[in-house]
């Protein structure tokens, strides 16, 4: 067993500065080496053991480190979902992260998002708390991050501690535990904070020796790798290439591949059994994210690095699927291997849950995380666009139970069309979908207790005004003051002793028709059926008459009716449980 690099990557808001960190860690590197030191891989960068110990040697003399890892490899895919793309059985691949939140700013949304995706993973991490270039009256000068900050002023000092213990606090509001990494008691415990800057450069030495140290000294075991052993990866982006045909990004962490071996990758359907045409590696130096970079032709990669492979029959592959070299003719096991890996992931669960979609593997297992820390039934959960079958799948919910006719649509754009018994929610970012759906949820689950109350004789009580009886009978058309609760036409009527009287025909208010009236409107109501002067009188108090089911019904929703009426409905049961003490209950 041998031990492998470091697998890191670099998340954060957007405009925080990831690229930027990338970019300064890769030149720092070029700076302090001789050409050629730092790789290129596909979609990754890196920084071997000899270049750490240039850009952090007396650093990590100062702190007594002696690295022993071959080196950090940066997953280098900026504005690309890379995090969440990228995982393997059992959790995510990285093995650490730098998180890069900009001093200024602090925490935003896609912070907010990195953290629970960090927690969902359990994935250490580092923060990178960028840009301090930037803050007023900083000076930038010569020694070690901590050298620095002591030479700044004392106001300057107190900015720089007042942003960090902001974050701090942010940070615990979040479940984490943070400090400055030279406060840092124990690393197993709190999350190390580095002052930094990407335009200086400052901070990145220690940022470094931080990753490299804490990876060493925690993470060793599962960095041991066969290098001897079939390949293990996970496709980074399926791309189309001139000449080329489709081909995986893949990042590679444990054994070797070489031309001519046979892979399995994971699709939604069938595991692809195929063979390896060409491994190809950017030349050095190059810019990935360039479209015109060249790539050199290998025979053999080993982990942990990036890859670029062509193989035929890749157009079913998706990011995230898990990627196994076949070695000793044992293909049915790694196929089912795979199989099983896949399907942990592709549930169908609930009977009656909604449906999740996700452009990757890796997305899609961190949406599922989120919602069953949050008890949401999930009835089936897949990778790629919106489907024609996953509209019908979730139209059939809506008869059942209309809040599960919903599909959930993570960093996937929604359909041209759609259903409208279905509500699709998409978003890039994954806290924001599950939030979004959770507000429509209480929104429409409001709606339908309202529908329900609507169809009910809902609770209001009314005085007959003195000297307002406009006609005795046929029907009795009479004056009345609304004490409480909202009062419609056709609503039954009964007096203080229980006993119904009539329903309303009609209101009128300032000699209109009206279909309602609320407290405080004085109204005339045509009441038939009834006498003046027998069943009813001036200043007697009226009720709305609710039926006993009714009644219990509206205890159930009391969320959804007023205080007032509440009090109402009180009054009422007391009335009627004069002749049947268990009325209501």
């Amino acid at each position: 067993m041998e031990t492998r690099s470091v697998i890191c990557t670099v998340m954060g808001h957007v405009d925080h500065g990831k690229s930027s960190i990338l970019d300064r860690i890769r030149g720092t590197a070029i700076v302090e080496s001789e050409p050629g030191k730092i790789t290129q891989a596909i979609g990754a960068s890196i920084v071997t053991l000899d270049v750490i110990r240039k850009i952090a040697g007396s650093l990590l003399e100062t702190l007594k480190i002696e690295l022993t890892i071959p080196g950090l490899l940066f997953i280098d895919t900026p504005g690309h979902a890379a995090f969440t793309n990228l995982r393997k059985r059992g959790g995510n691949l990285a093995d650490i992260a730098i998180l890069v939140i900009d001093i200024q700013e602090g925490m935003m949304p896609q912070t907010l998002e990195s953290l629970e995706i960090l927690k969902t993973y359990k994935t250490p991490f580092i923060i990178a708390l960028n840009k301090i270039d930037l803050l007023q009256g900083w000076q930038e000068t010569q020694g070690t991050m901590i050298q620095k900050i002591m030479a700044q002023s004392p106001n300057m000092q107190a900015l720089l501690d007042q942003k960090l213990y902001e974050l701090v606090g942010k940070l615990s509001e979040n479940g984490f535990n943070a400090e400055r990494f030279d406060r840092v008691e124990d690393f197993t415990k709190q999350v190390a904070i580095v002052p930094v800057s990407a335009k200086t450069g400052e901070g990145i030495a220690e940022l470094l020796v931080m990753l490299a140290g804490l990876a060493q000294k925690y993470l060793e075991q599962s960095l041991k790798v066969n290098l001897q052993g079939p390949a293990k990866g996970t496709v980074l982006e399926v791309k189309e290439e001139t000449g080329l045909g489709t081909t995986l990004d893949v990042i590679l962490f444990d054994g070797s591949l070489t031309i001519n071996d046979t892979i399995v990758i994971g699709t939604t359907k069938e595991p692809l059994v195929t063979k390896v045409k060409a491994l190809l590696e950017p030349m050095p130096l190059a810019e990935m994210r360039d479209k015109k970079a060249k790539y050199s032709r290998v025979q053999e990669v080993k982990a942990a690095t990036g890859v670029k492979i062509s193989a035929p029959d890749l157009k079913e592959v998706v990011a995230g699927m898990p990627l196994r070299g076949v070695k000793n003719g044992d293909l049915e096991k790694v196929k089912q291997d795979i199989m099983q890996e896949v399907q942990e992931v592709l549930i169908e669960t609930d009977e009656n849950g909604i449906i999740i979609k996700a452009d990757s593997l890796g997305s899609l297992e961190a949406l599922i995380k989120l919602l069953r820390e949050r008890s949401i039934s999930i009835r089936s959960a897949s990778v790629g666009t919106i489907s024609r079958k996953d509209i019908v799948d979730a139209e059939t919910n809506y008869e059942k139970d209309p809040l599960t006719a919903v599909i959930l649509g993570f960093n996937i754009l929604p359909p041209d069309s759609a259903s409208p018994k279905v509500r699709i929610i998409t978003s890039n970012i994954i806290y924001r979908l599950v939030e979004e759906y959770e507000a429509w949820k209480q929104a429409e689950a409001r709606k339908q207790q309202e529908n329900i109350l609507d169809t009910m004789n809902r609770p209001f009580k009314l005085e007959i005004l003195k000297g307002c009886i406009f006609r005795q009978s046929n029907p009795a058309i009479v004056g009345v003051d609304v004490l409480a609760g909202v009062v419609r036409t056709n609503m039954p009527v009964m007096d203080k002793n229980g006993n119904e009287l009539a329903r309303i025909k009609e209101m009128q208010l300032n000699q209109e028709n009206v279909p309602r009236a609320e407290k405080g409107q004085q109204v005339a109501v045509s009441l038939p059926n009834v006498t003046a002067g027998r069943q009813i009188a001036e200043g007697d108090i009226l009720f709305s008459s609710v039926p006993e089911e009714h009644f219990r019904k509206m205890k159930e929703l009391k969320q959804n009716i007023t205080p007032e009426e509440i009090e109402i409905l009180k009054e009422i049961a007391e009335i009627m449980r004069r002749q049947n003490p268990l009325w209501g209950v």
